[in-house]
Order: structure tokens, then sequence, then C-alpha cells
């Protein structure tokens, strides 16, 4: 079962601060106005890489940056969300988009090979095979016994190697985070098309805590802090992407947009000015970022 409120609490995000809901909104803010710059640059013609889109998924990653600051992270090719909101330069990612030697790959890696290893943050990017960053991650924490969150999407879950992993994981009582996003689609292929199963019941069938909710970050949130201590564990998370498994084209309307869902909610509580100012510093910011006047020179070069 999908839909936008499955697994939420009622009342949920009141039972957190108001500065960390805050925080998690401006990390949301940061992915959708980051992208919304890369759309028009890709559009106008100065970015020509392929480009693997977070919008609609911004709050999962946003959310759970605000809780495991310290695990090493591995995400899969769909990974501007987990970057940007875990600390990742935005101006090297733009670089990168740009084939420059300042990118987060020195520009030869583009949107779906991440890596990035400053500020506090270890993050290992995608390699080329869908979902083999889940025996990566399970073979990092075994080796250095340090909590490790794991980012892949319900199609890749469906990788042979995937369930051998976490099975191992589960064995050997390691410190891994496994982050379903679940956006009911192996590119174009509904779920119900491709297999009978639920990822959740595998992983309760390995002896993990396992649960499926929607990306209701104010949720997330709450089940990471209750599944910190108790690794390894999974959440699969029900999102709406708003575009093309693979470029800037838009699908048809999604059912849900978590990014305006927890806007109308922190209107709710009281706090439509404070996000009224951080949308509008976000905004700005990204689009110095991606001004058109100064992605003019790079280009030349």
């Amino acid at each position: 079962m999908r839909n936008q409120n499955y697994n939420v609490p009622s009342g949920i995000s009141s039972q957190f601060s108001v500065n960390l809901s805050l925080e998690i909104f401006k990390k949301m803010c940061l992915v959708r106005y980051f992208e919304l710059g890369l759309i028009d640059a890709i559009k106008e013609k100065q970015v020509n890489y392929q480009a693997y889109l977070s919008t609609g998924q911004e709050a999962i990653a946003a959310a759970l940056a605000t809780e495991i600051r310290d695990y090493l992270v591995f995400t899969q090719h769909r990974a501007h969300d987990v970057y940007l909101t875990f600390g990742g330069n935005p101006k090297m990612l733009r670089d990168e988009f740009l084939g420059l030697p300042t990118g987060t790959s020195q520009g030869k890696a583009g949107s779906n090979c991440l890596q990035f290893h400053q500020n506090g943050l270890v993050m290992f990017g995608h390699h080329g095979f869908i979902g083999e960053n889940v025996p990566q991650a399970v073979g990092a924490a075994l080796a250095t016994k340090k909590k490790t969150v794991c980012f892949f999407g319900d199609g890749a879950a469906e990788e042979d190697y995937v369930f051998s992993a976490m099975g191992f994981a589960a064995t050997h009582k390691l410190p891994v985070y496994f982050v379903c996003i679940d956006n009911d689609l192996s590119i174009l292929t509904p779920t119900k098309v491709r297999r009978s199963w639920k990822i959740t019941d595998i992983a309760k069938a390995f002896g993990m805590p396992a649960i499926d909710i929607a990306d209701d970050p104010w949720t997330i949130l709450h089940q990471t802090q209750e599944l910190n201590n108790n690794l390894p564990a999974l959440i699969n998370c029900y999102v709406c992407r708003a575009h093309w498994h693979v470029g800037v084209g838009v699908d048809d309307p999604p059912e849900w947009d978590r990014y305006q869902l927890v806007k109308n909610e922190l209107i709710s509580l009281g706090h439509e000015h404070s996000i009224s100012d951080i949308e509008k510093q976000v905004r700005q910011s990204m689009e110095t970022l991606w001004d058109k006047k100064l992605l003019l020179k790079p280009l030349k070069q």
C-alpha cells in the first residue's frame, strides 16, 4: 500500500523541536533549488551530462542527515539529495556537471557517481552495477565496525547480491542502516509486474527490524532514532519523484509532493515566516550558483 500518510503517526511533527524541523526544511530547499538550477542549465544546453534527479525524494536524506552525521555513507546512482543534505559542496557538484577539474570527480563522472570525502562526510558513490553499494556497505561495516548507511532503490533490491549481503549483515550483527527509496518503479516497470514479495518481509526473515513508511521526514527521523541502536535495520520509504528516471522530463503528476506537504505542515505549526525566509535565502544562493553569466566563462575554458 502506497500513500502519503502510510505509517505516519498523527501529530508527529510537533514532537520535534522547531529548529530541527526548520533544519530539515532548509536541507530540502537546498536539493530542490539546486536541481531547479540544474534543470535550467540542461535546457539551456550549458550542461550535457545525463541527470539523475532527486526532486520529490528530498525529505528522506534531509531527515537522515540531521541524525546520522557520523555514519559511512554509501549511495546509489541517484544521490544529489544525499550529497547535498549530508554536507557535500554544491559548487563542486555544479562544477562536476560542467565537466570542470574542480568537480567532485574532476568533471569525469557526472551525476551518478558522486564521491565526497571532506568536511567529516565519507560518501562512497555509485560504481556501475545497480545495487552494488549494498555489499560494499556491508563489507565496509565488517572491516571498520563503523555505523554505515546504505541507500538503494526498490529495483536494486531485486539484484541477487543485495539480499545475500543483507543476510550476512544480519548474521554478523553489523551496524548497517539499509534505506530503500521506493518509488514503485524500475525505470518504467511497476513493482506488481516485477515481483510478489516485499523487501521488508525479507529483512524481517533475516531477523532485522524493518518497516514500510511514507517519506514524511518526522516519521523517518523518529524511526531512525528508534533503530539507531538496533542495527542492522531497514526502512522502505515510499516516494514520488517529479522527473523521468534519467533526465529532466516530467512523468505523470506525482501522487504527492512531500516538499509542499512539509511546507504546509510547518505553516500549520505557525512557522510560515521562518520557512519563507529560509526558502528565499536558499533560492537566492542557488540562483547565484547557477547564474548564466557566471557559467559562460568556465564553459569556454
